[in-house]
């Protein structure tokens, strides 16, 4: 009988096994190989295991500065995206009491979403720059009496473009985490006198932590993975670790591109393990 249970077991996750070792663990291992290899110069590599790609990685400086700029866009990223997902969730579950209503604008903020990613990055440059939108009306009201040159090409122009990009990423996880909260828990609280903070500290926070961790997943991975954005809107004076990769990659080296790749998978793997060891969010995607 427990044979047959087994059998039935490996039965019903053998479709998820068939995607998962080919697309996800077969390139990772691929990887991971790949970081010990010694490269030929000309795209090749030569099977003889080192570590020397290892030492390089940790032993250069400019490298350590590029995971350093990296964890720092991560972290800004999360804290503007946080703040603004969460109370752009509390508000259309907690203040908008018509639920169609709600979920009408919950949609609306999908909207800009709809399109590509690179043109809603690209569409901060006519606003950002220095004869841009910001600046015009700034100057055009006496608040500044030339161009503010921080606004475009520079780090506070990447976190603003990777801010308006992930944001729905942390609004989406909140807002079903907060929508399941009874709204009875909250009258209760009210008439037992708990103040507006007590209710957010002790209720609507505590009941939203899934979502908030599922949104921290999605926006954190998404920052330690891309480039792109780093390049284009600090108009090449910044650069992230993936930037580094993508220049190994270019330049065929192949050994070195790996093993930055596979510190880089650690460092997500270790900061996704921390969040799930505040939160358990399968109850919240088993929902």
């Amino acid at each position: 009988m427990a044979a047959r249970a087994n059998t039935l077991a490996w039965f019903y996750i053998s479709p998820l096994v068939l995607v998962l070792v080919p697309f996800f663990v077969l390139p990772i291992l691929v990887v991971v190989i790949a970081s010990f290899m010694e490269s030929d110069g000309f795209g090749g590599m030569i099977p003889h295991l080192t570590l020397a790609n290892y030492a390089a990685v940790f032993g250069a400086e400019l490298t350590l500065r590029l995971y350093a700029s990296t964890m720092k866009f991560a972290l800004l990223t999360w804290i503007f995206t946080l703040g603004i997902g969460f109370w752009i969730a509390y508000f259309l579950v907690f203040h908008v009491r018509n639920q169609l209503l709600a979920i009408g604008l919950f949609l609306l903020c999908t909207i800009p979403f709809w399109t590509s990613n690179i043109i809603r990055m690209i569409s901060w440059i006519p606003l950002l720059g220095k004869n841009g939108l910001v600046n015009s009306s700034l100057m055009g009201v006496g608040l500044i009496h030339q161009p503010l040159e921080f606004l475009l090409f520079s780090d506070f122009a990447v976190v603003v473009a990777y801010v308006h990009q992930l944001t729905i990423f942390m609004i989406v996880p909140i807002f079903n985490a907060m929508a399941r909260i009874d709204k009875r828990t909250i009258e209760a609280a009210l008439d037992a006198g708990a103040s507006r903070y007590e209710i957010m500290r002790y209720i609507v926070v505590p009941l939203s932590k899934n979502g908030i961790a599922l949104g921290s997943i999605f926006v954190l991975s998404i920052v330690m993975g891309d480039f792109f954005v780093v390049k284009v809107m600090s108009g090449g004076g910044s650069a992230s670790i993936v930037s580094a990769l993508f220049e190994d990659i270019a330049v065929l080296q192949y050994p070195s591109a790996a093993a930055a790749a596979v510190v880089l998978l650690l460092a997500v793997v270790v900061m996704i393990s921390l969040i799930l060891r505040t939160v358990d969010v399968r109850k919240e995607i088993a929902r």
